[in-house]
């Protein structure tokens, strides 16, 4: 069942890149010590349920960053990272296997850049495991080609990251 965990993260203030917003001001502001408290509680309520985000890598070639439009799951209090099925890898995963560490960042309401790392999941019985859920939130129907193509990691935030 999507979103029936719960995920509790604390972020220390030195964590935190870039801004934060509230509401539909339109306006971001930075981030200081005193916005943690609102700002966690941002952070953990836009976690709790999967929209769209920009994830950077490390291109795996380049050692450029290299930033993507993509959609995330909470599913049981765990996040995790899809896309559609394609034969091919994406560049994308191909980073993560490369260098697992990458920033999430959320945006929308709230905006915070989010440091974390990824674990990709080739098991077939863990995909079978998770990936029904996707394909719910998706309204797809062909789970075999979802488990057979479709890339997925499930991502671990660090909190504690000097990033």
């Amino acid at each position: 069942m999507v979103g029936a965990g719960k995920l509790r993260l604390v972020w220390p203030a030195a964590s935190i890149a870039g801004t934060a917003s509230r509401g539909n001001t339109g306006h971001a502001r930075q981030i200081g010590a005193t916005d943690m408290a609102v700002t966690n509680d941002a952070i953990q309520a836009a976690l709790e349920r999967g929209h769209t985000i920009d994830i950077t890598t490390t291109g795996r070639r380049s050692g450029e960053p290299r930033r993507l439009e993509i959609v995330f799951h909470n599913i049981d209090g765990r996040i995790y990272i899809s896309g559609t099925p394609y034969p091919r890898k994406r560049r994308w995963l191909l980073n993560l296997e490369a260098d697992p560490h990458f920033t999430f960042h959320l945006k929308g309401k709230t905006r915070a850049d989010l440091p974390a790392t990824a674990r990709v999941i080739d098991d077939e019985a863990e995909r079978r495991a998770v990936l029904p859920d996707v394909a719910r939130a998706w309204k797809r129907d062909d789970l075999d080609r979802m488990v057979r193509y479709s890339p997925l990691i499930e991502v671990t935030f660090d909190p504690d990251s000097p990033d």
